[in-house]
Order: C-alpha cells, then structure tokens, then sequence
C-alpha cells in the first residue's frame, strides 16, 4: 500500500468503528450528516474520503471533535497518522487493539486483526509509532516481526535500540510532551514482541524493553507526574533484572534516588543511590561516577558538606579515568555523562552549601557550551542559574530577566522541572523584592502560565 491508501484505510476503520460505537446504520448517519450513504460506505472501505466540510459534519454527528478531520488530512497529503497512542494486544494471530486520541484528548479504541495492523505499518500509516522505517528491509522485518513475533531477530532489535537513541537526542531539544506518546506505544508493541519472541531474543528484548521504560518514567518525570515516573522505573528494573542487566538495574536505583530528591526524601536519595554503587566490580565505571553524585546530592540536602564534596571528588576522578563507557550497552545517558555534566550537577550542592556564587559561575559556564539547538536543557540550566543570581548577588532584575527567558521554554517545552526551579524563583523574588517591579512582572507571568 502506498502511504496515502493506507492514511484512507485507516480513516475508514476509524469511522466505520465510531458509526457502530453510536449504534448507527450507514443510513441513520447519512441522515445526521448530510452526506449520501453510498459514499459513506466508500469512505469506511477505503475506497475515498470525504470533502473537508463532511469529515467535519460525520466528525460532530459521532461526537468524535477533529479527528476525522485530522485523519483525512493525512490521508490526503499522503503523511503518516501522528495520533495513535497505545498498541496492546496478543501474539501471532490474536488483533491488535489501537488507541487514538481525539484533539479533545477522548479515547478512541480501534481493532485491527495483526495483518492489517502490518499493512498499516509498512504503508507509513502509522509512523508515529514505529518511525524511521525507510529501509525496505528494515520494513520488511519489522512488520514480519510485528505479525509474527517469532520472527524477531537481532536487526528488529537494532532498529529499536536506534530509534530510542533518536528520542534522547530530540529530548533535550522537544521536552516530554511531544515524545511521551510514541514512547509508550513502542513499549508495548516491545512488550507484545517479548511474549511472542523466541527464547533466544527474550533477554536483548527485555533489554531494550527496559530502556524504553526508563525513558518512559523520565518523560513523566520532566512532566511533573512523579508517581508514573516511579512506576515506569521501577517496571524498567524489574524488566532489566530479567535480562540479567546488572548496569541497568543499578541504573535504575540512580533513578529512583533522582526521583526522590524531588519529593525531598533526602534520606531515599542517599540510600539508593549507596545501593547503586554497593557492588562496584564489573559495574560500568561512569554509573559508579553518577551513583556518587547523586549520593552527594542528597547529602548536601541533609547538611553533610564535607562527605558530599568528598563523593563528588571521587567522582570527578572516575570520569578523568574513564572518558569512555567501557560497557556499549550501558543505558544511552551516561555516553553523554562526562565531567561537565557532573559539574553542573554540582551545582545544586554548591546552592546547598551557602555557595550560590560558585553555583553561578558554574551554570553560566555550562550554558555557555551548549548548543543553541538544546532547548529544554537550556532552560533548565537558566531557571537554576536564575535561583543561584538572586542568592548571589542579590540582582532582582537580572534573576527575573534569567527567570522569564526560562519561562518562554518550559512554556514550549511543558518541562515540570524548568517549572519546579521558576517556582522557586519566584519565592525567593517575593520573599525578598515583592514590590521589585522585575519581581512583580516575572510573578505575573509565572502564574498566568
């Protein structure tokens, strides 16, 4: 199928599943519509789509908003449908379920025996949630292997360990809501692909299933929703244990201490995070760097400055020793974990510590090396800077000038954690300067954000 006849098969499906949803004939609709019958049918085989003023009217008479519409603009232009959200489903020959969400954010369930789900597939149909399939082989493999999960074999394997690493790069630019809903829907067409997999590809499955997971209760993590965070990490080292992944399940306890910072169980953060480094032998050298790390985070919550700063020398010289990962499969993050990255972390310790001024000097130093095309971490590393100017040098204009150019970004990005850091801004601007008039304009666009 060509991409376009498959963008119309799949409004079809959609509209015909909605019709009978509302315990409609193709007549009675026709009737509410004003659109012929015949045609109708046409549209739900696949056969033509309707004229945008009829996808609106058959979209308000199934009470289904914009979705019709929306499905009928990709199916003209030929590009692939960007709303599905959730694949369950069985093996082999049982359907697969397709969640999509209406513009309006209303759930709408479509089932679709597993050949026709691959024909979508490879069509392009449904690119958001396995993207990147423009290989033929590569294509070929993936919808065999969607169809017939006993087919999956190292490269269908490869492609998803590929396409994870393609998230982590837009994630730093896009921020988590963009990519939170292909995540989740590559986790389960994983989790489907595991059940039916041979006993030779269960580990590197459950694997690369526990990576998506881990950047699944990250996504929800920078949206602010720490309980899914922790339930998505927590499933991500159940998975990784499975698989036998000792890095990634030590990871995983780096992950959990992140989460419980944010919830100022600062005894959690040092606890788990000494569970991550309690076995060193074997374990990737950059994960014991970043366990220390976070460890000294949490004891410089807890007034413990000299043992935190003496964990972060520690950790300083594991990253000089090891520039490199010395594990290829270690989790994608701490490729990127080098000594810079450890020192903007340092930061928060610096705060803690009654050093904002050096706190400072090292965010403007690390905003400096960013690529302008790093959106959100550009906005997170500004908001931090904008705490620690305020606690420094006691400049309300330029806090709230840093603060509000943050904002812009966690607008675009709908990052919590550029929220979490403006917030705290924002009290310490009021609590300080609440007459400032910096400090008045950058409280009233905070709120009205």
């Amino acid at each position: 199928m060509e991409a376009r006849d498959t963008s119309a098969r799949m409004f079809g499906l959609v509209l015909a599943h909605l019709r009978r949803s509302a315990g409609l004939s193709q007549r009675e609709l026709s009737r509410l519509a004003h659109y012929d019958h015949t045609r109708i049918s046409r549209c739900e085989k696949g056969e033509t789509l309707p004229p945008v003023e009829h996808a609106e009217a058959l979209g308000r008479a199934l009470g289904a908003g914009d979705l019709l519409l929306a499905l009928r603009s990709a199916a003209v232009d030929g590009s692939a449908v960007l709303l599905p959200t959730n694949v369950p489903g069985g093996i082999d020959g049982e359907p697969v379920m397709l969640d999509m969400l209406t513009p309006e954010g209303r759930s709408v369930r479509v089932t679709l025996s597993r050949r026709l789900f691959a024909q979508l597939l490879a069509g392009g149909a449904l690119s958001s949630i396995l993207p990147g399939l423009g290989d033929s082989d590569q294509l070929a493999r993936v919808t065999e292997a969607i169809a017939r999960p006993a087919r999956v074999d190292a490269q269908v394997i490869g492609y998803f360990r590929r396409v994870l690493a393609e998230h982590y790069a837009a994630d730093k630019m896009l921020g988590p809501r963009s990519l939170l809903r292909p995540v989740l829907a590559q986790v389960q067409v994983l989790d489907e692909l595991r059940r039916g997999a041979k006993a030779a590809y269960a580990d590197p499955l459950l694997q690369v299933l526990s990576q998506y997971a881990e950047m699944a209760g990250w996504l929800h993590q920078d949206l602010g929703e720490l309980e899914s965070a922790m339930s998505w990490t927590r499933r991500a080292a159940e998975w990784a244990q499975c698989a036998g992944d000792v890095q990634m399940a030590a990871y995983m306890l780096v992950r959990q201490s992140n989460i419980a910072a944010l919830t100022d169980d600062y005894a959690g953060v040092v606890q788990l995070a000494a569970a991550a480094r309690r076995n060193p032998a074997g374990l990737e050298p950059k994960l014991t760097a970043l366990a220390a790390q976070q460890q000294a985070r949490g004891l410089a919550m807890l007034g413990e400055h000299h043992e935190c700063f003496a964990l972060l020398d520690e950790a300083a010289g594991a990253l000089h020793d090891h520039p490199h990962v010395t594990h290829p499969e270690v989790p994608v993050y701490l490729h990127h974990y080098n000594v810079d990255t450890l020192r903007e972390q340092s930061a928060v310790c610096y705060r803690a510590a009654g050093r904002p001024d050096t706190a400072a000097a090292i965010l403007e130093a690390q905003i400096g090396k960013l690529p302008t095309t790093l959106s959100r971490d550009r906005g997170y590393l500004t908001a931090k800077l904008a705490v620690a100017v305020i606690q420094a040098e006691q400049d309300p204009a330029r806090g709230a000038h840093l603060g509000q150019q943050a904002l812009d970004i966690a607008r675009q990005t709908s990052s919590a954690r550029i929220h979490r850091e403006l917030r705290t801004l924002d009290s310490e601007l009021q609590k300080r300067w609440s007459g400032h008039a910096d400090a008045v304009a950058f409280h009233d666009a905070l709120t009205a954000a």
